[in-house]
């Protein structure tokens, strides 16, 4: 027996108006093949390979014995044909690193190869499952957009501040740096600032009409604005140290060690309300992907949708840069300290660039932008360093790097496997104070930075380290099912 999940793998649309008439049909002609004496096994290839044609040239098979009133439904409910026609050979890609990468998110970048806008991609060695894409996925395209290779949290970003203060400040006025993290950011499902506290930034005074849904969530975007959220965001102090002399944005540091700040979060409950109205606009605009590919569904940059989409992620890439560019004001202000220089990055974000000697539309989810001396942040854990580095543009890589560790244990894995006491006890023997975190973001739950870092040696120089020495992220939450 045939299953409307293979029937949909093979191209045809999970359409209530279809598949019944889909099963029933495919179901007949597989027993016919075996009653004429044919083995299950062909009987079943024979129908694969009929379902096969019928999804990408439905008109040749209106004369068929069996699948002919199929092909009729299928015409008439889909006028404009398939949108998709598998490819024989997916995009050339390449993998960097293969210490725990799972299987699952090596399948899913080789998917989304497969896809016929698809021109290039590249996993990085942090990889790990994602929707869609894989975490560490990137993806040129050509002309189109994906909603779900940008990710759900658009723009999701690093940024590090060097302060004018010694380090040695840090651990004299513990409490001083405890109270400007505690006061002046917010973490959490749904956190923010009350109207009376509320941040101002340029950024809410832009064009938020850009799309029916940053224009509805502007309130609650202005609310959110320069707060943190959930998961693995994070803002925290702790000692950069640079071995040689580096020029690190603006500034030419000299070798030794830089009281920082870094801080990771991005467009927070507007950018997802985003990136889920659009994800669900392609995949209505797509409806005969198979499974597999379901969430890559694109939308053409040409058309309405993919337009609306494109200004709407531009805007919540400069949202959540203003976000961390007030994170970082806020806790120096009350500290009294200034910034000397300051990094930063996206690594949820789709880019228009050439590559290949044409124009593509690269994706990054989950990856750093690498190009030929373009600065970075690569953040481990709270208990293992972050990296600055610089990009070697490699073409093959995308100009891309990984975005930090990568995870190798779900976070219902670590609720279920992990103790608070033991967590406690590796952040102790790092020297690291946690102001607050869930057992689901303990170091132990990410892959060895060190060993991400050696698998990308052709693709970034390290410039300089930082160890985390305070860290604040959200308590534990409920967790939330993904829609």
């Amino acid at each position: 027996m045939i299953s409307a999940k293979e029937l949909n793998r093979l191209g045809l649309p999970d359409d209530p108006r279809l598949m019944p008439l889909a099963l029933k049909l495919a179901n007949t002609f597989q027993a016919c093949g075996a009653d004429g004496g044919r083995s299950d096994e062909t009987a079943h290839e024979n129908i694969c390979d009929a379902i096969r044609t019928l999804a990408s040239a439905p008109e040749t098979m209106l004369n068929h014995e069996h699948l002919g009133s199929l092909a009729g439904l299928f015409m008439e409910l889909f006028p404009d044909g398939s949108d998709f026609t598998p490819r024989e050979t997916p995009a050339p890609w390449r993998q960097w690193g293969n210490k725990d990468v799972e299987e699952e998110a090596v399948r899913q970048m080789e998917n989304a190869c497969r896809i016929p806008a698809a021109a290039r991609g590249a996993l990085m060695p942090d990889a790990h499952t994602g929707y869609g894409l894989p975490i560490g996925g990137v993806l040129a395209v050509r002309n189109a957009v994906i909603p779900y290779a940008v990710g759900v949290d658009i723009a999701c970003r690093m940024r590090l501040t060097v302060l004018d203060m010694p380090l040695s400040r840090l651990f004299e006025h513990r409490d001083a740096f405890i109270t400007a993290i505690e006061r002046e950011t917010r973490f959490g499902m749904g956190a923010g600032f009350e109207k009376n506290a509320r941040r101002l930034h340029p950024v809410m005074d832009e064009d938020w009409n850009v799309s029916p849904i940053t224009r509805i969530n502007r309130d609650k975007a202005w609310k959110q604005l320069g707060s943190s959220g959930g998961g693995n965001h994070f803002v925290e102090f702790g000692e950069l140290k640079v071995e040689f002399p580096a020029r690190i944005g603006d500034v030419q540091l000299t070798p030794g060690s830089y009281l920082a700040l870094l801080s990771h979060s991005g467009s927070r409950g507007t950018g997802e309300r985003v990136a889920l109205h659009y994800s669900e606009r392609a995949m209505s605009l797509c409806p005969r992907l198979p499974d597999s590919l379901r969430r890559l569904a694109w939308l053409d940059l040409d058309g309405e949708a993919g337009q609306e989409y494109w200004a709407a992620m531009q805007l919540m890439g400069r949202y959540a840069s203003a976000n961390h560019e007030l994170i970082h004001a806020h806790v120096l202000k009350t500290l009294g300290a200034r910034e000397l220089t300051h990094v930063e990055n996206h690594h949820n974000f789709a880019w228009k660039e050439e590559h290949d000697g044409e124009s593509v539309i690269v994706h990054r989810k989950g990856a750093t932008p690498a190009d030929a001396g373009r600065l970075g942040i690569v953040p481990g854990s709270m208990c293992s360093p972050a990296f600055i580095v610089r990009g070697k543009g490699c073409e093959e890589a995308l100009c891309s790097c990984s975005h930090g560790a990568g995870r190798i244990m779900s976070r219902a894995a670590a609720f279920r496997q992990l103790k608070r006491a033991d967590m406690d006890a590796l952040l102790k023997e790092n020297g690291v104070e946690l102001l607050s975190a869930g057992l689901d973001e303990a170091p132990m739950v990410y892959k060895d930075i060190h060993a991400v870092m050696a698998a990308q040696r052709d693709l970034v120089d390290i410039l300089a380290t930082f160890r985390p020495r305070l860290v604040k992220m959200s308590p534990d939450e409920p967790r939330r099912k993904r829609r």
